[in-house]
Formats: structure tokens, sequence, C-alpha cells
């Protein structure tokens, strides 16, 4: 734990740093210094800040490698060389020593891996092609793209990452019911069986189900990216997954579900995109403390993505019953019956598609026409039926029995493989 602590002063002292212009190229000065500026700000008896810069430099140009190496030989009875080759100090190995650290605590690193890269692809071209203009950006330049997709990449595949990450908890534990406030129901058990099953380790599962954002969000500060708002969006992304697991398993367990959560959930659905949008915004370079975030823009893209979410989710509507996926017409099946479900999920888009078209009309004129075309365009590529804005909803045959629609399902398939058998 002391290593974590040290590490993580050391990252927030490097972006400090690099935001006044004293980081430099290479990896062992920036260390060093870090290293030297966290010693000179811990407090050393009554100096204050300016005793201490003044006593520096006044005793700077008395000090030398020669008397660092003498300094060495006085503590160690060796040479400085010798030191480090036999007898490895913290002085001359702070590089292995961090790299010790990461490789003990991996759950505190951004990693994500190519599967996840690929999967993040698409939604990353979406992103680009929807919102690039409502910064303004042409995307059809790919400097206006390459500029920014460093960051926006890691960051939507690190997403996708813990998605996948709390798939295999929702596909492999019915009984790991986890609540929003990081507590959860039978947590041992569900470790147990992690563990067992995925090879996943008890302390990967508890600070996913804790705070699953934490190594984006230390890399995002260490950028100086980060504001309250996209912590935000990162919370509302936790919130999600833990609301998924907890109806989905409602579902399978036939407990009551609540339209409150149902309708929390598929508003929190969108959160990556908005914390790609904010991100956006801090790299186009706004100041830090007053971020112009457009809260016009903010609020039509919000509406916009619920409608796309409710499109997205017709469209899978089978698939999402198969693999046990929240689907939002699955939940109003749950809560208001199979007759009640369609209109009342009618009633609901009805309702979003009115406030999508008031807010239209107040962004300005081409940038609404320009998003309106890409909507076309986007639903027309995704050979849907249905699409927001577009007038064109169709609500598939609702699944009234679902544990006997993938029994069924399952007896296909079986009868498939033996008839090629």
């Amino acid at each position: 734990m002391e290593a974590l602590k040290k590490l993580e002063e050391v990252q927030r002292m490097l972006a400090f740093m690099q935001t006044r212009g004293l980081s430099s190229s290479h990896h062992d000065s920036d260390r060093f210094l870090a290293d030297f500026m966290l010693f000179m700000v811990q407090p050393s008896g009554m100096l204050n800040m300016y005793q201490k810069c003044h006593l520096m430099s006044e005793l700077l140009a008395k000090i030398s490698a020669e008397v660092f190496e003498e300094a060495v030989l006085w503590l160690t009875g060796e040479s400085y060389e010798q030191n480090c080759a036999e007898q490895p100090s913290q002085l001359c190995l702070d590089n292995k020593i961090d790299l010790g650290s990461l490789r003990a605590n991996t759950e505190e690193i951004a990693m994500v891996g190519l599967d996840a890269i690929e999967r993040a692809n698409s939604t990353l071209e979406d992103f680009c092609r929807s919102y690039f203009m409502f910064h303004e950006m042409d995307v059809s330049r790919p400097r206006s793209i390459f500029r920014y997709l460093p960051v926006l990449s890691f960051t939507e595949s690190y997403i996708y990452q813990l998605d996948s990450f709390n798939e295999k908890i929702l596909h492999s534990s019915p009984e790991g019911l986890v609540d929003m406030e990081g507590g959860s129901k039978h947590l041992s058990n569900i470790y147990k069986m992690q563990e067992r099953k995925q090879g996943i380790t008890n302390s990967l599962l508890e600070n996913f189900i804790i705070d699953p954002f934490r190594p984006l969000v230390l890399l995002i500060e260490q950028h100086g990216l980060l504001t309250e708002r996209i912590r935000a969006e990162l919370n509302c992304g936790k919130e999600y997954w833990a609301l998924e697991r907890k109806l989905c398993h409602a579902l399978l367990g036939r407990e009551e579900v609540s339209i409150e959560d149902v309708m929390r959930a598929i508003h929190l659905k969108s959160f990556d995109y908005r914390v790609l949008n904010l991100l956006l915004y801090k790299l186009r370079g706004k100041p830090v403390i007053f971020l112009l975030v457009n809260d016009l823009h903010m609020e039509f893209l919000s509406i916009s993505e619920f409608l796309v979410e409710v499109s997205d989710d017709l469209f899978d509507y089978e698939d999402d019953v198969t693999e046990n996926n929240f689907n939002i017409l699955r939940m109003f099946v749950r809560i208001y019956g199979a007759s009640a479900a369609p209109t009342m999920l009618a009633k609901c888009i009805s309702e979003a598609e009115e406030k999508y078209k008031h807010l239209s009309k107040l962004l300005d004129p081409e940038l609404s026409s320009n998003y309106w075309r890409r909507c076309e365009e986007a639903t027309r590529e995704g050979g849907k039926l249905s699409g927001h804005s577009l007038g064109a909803w169709s609500i598939p045959p609702i699944i009234s029995d679902e544990e006997l629609y993938r029994s069924n399902l399952l007896g296909s398939s079986s009868a498939s493989l033996n008839r090629l058998a």
C-alpha cells in the first residue's frame, strides 16, 4: 500500500511538472525531478519554501557529482556502481522498483486488450462522425481525427474492456446481485465462482465492483484532462453496470423490476459517449477551471442517445433475451406484461421524440440539418427498421416466456448439430 501511495504521488507530481513545462523527454530525468520536488515540498523543521529554495541555490554551486560519489562511499563503504549492482538502493533503482510495484498492482494500471480495441472501433467511428460537428470539427480531415484519437481510443477501449468483464460477472453468477452502493449479496460466493470459471482474482473482482474506473481516472488526471463532469459520467458507468446486473438477475429470478431502475439504466447506458464528448472539450484546449461545455448540445445529444439506445434494444431484442442482457423492451414486458409493454414503450418513445424535436429547433439550423443527415446515414448503414427521429419505429414480436424461448432455441441448435454430425 505504501508503494502504491508513493507511485500515485509521483504520478501527480509528473502531471504537475507537465503543466508547468518542467518535464523533459527523458523518463529517468523526469522521475528524478519528481522525486526531488516531492522531497522539497515535505515539511522540514521551521524552514519555509522560500528558505529551502534559497538554501539550495546557495549551496548548489558547491555540490558536484564527485561530492555525491564520496557521499555514497561514506555511507556504504562502496562506490556508487558497486552499490547499485550488489546492494540495490532506492536511489539507483527507482525505475526497477516501480516496475515491480506495477507488476504487483496490475489492477491499478489502465490496460486494454486487442479485442476491446476492436470492439470500441465502431463506437469511435460513430462518435467522430456524429459528435465532431458539435465542436465545429471536420471529420473528413484526418488531422482532426488523429490529433485526439489516442486519448479517445484508449478511453473507449478501456470502457469496453470493463464492459466485457461485467458481462463475465453477469453471465456466470446468477446469485451475484450487486447493489449500487458497492456492496453485494453473496460476494464471497461470486469471488469463488469467478476465480474458478474465469480465472479472475478476488482483488480484481473487488476492485471492479468498488471502483472500476480508478486506473483510468488516474491516467486521465495525470494528463490534466480530468474534470468533475468526466468523473461524474464515469460514476454513471459504474452505476449502469450495477443496475444491469441487478435487473438481469431479477429477470432470471422472476423478481420484481422497478420502472425507475429501468429508466435510470437506459439513460445511463450511453455514458461512454458523454465521457468522450467531455474529453474532446478538454483536448481542444478549453481552460481547466472554466470549462466551456455547451449544455444545450449536451442535453440534445443526451435525448438522442436515449432514442438510439432504445432503437438498438429493439433491433437486438431476441439476442438480448437469449444472452440475458439489459434491454428496455425485456424490462417493460416484465413490468407491464406482454400485451401492454409495446404501448407503454411507444408512449415513452413519443415523449422523448417530442423533447428531441423541441431541442433540435434550438440548435443552429445548419448543425441541426447536418445531424439529421447523419442520423439517416447511420440508420441506413445499420440496416435497422427502427431509428430515432425518422418515424420508422418497429417493435418486434414479444417473447412472453423467456425461459421457454431460450430452451427451444437451445433445442433447435442441438438438433441442427446432430443433423450435421
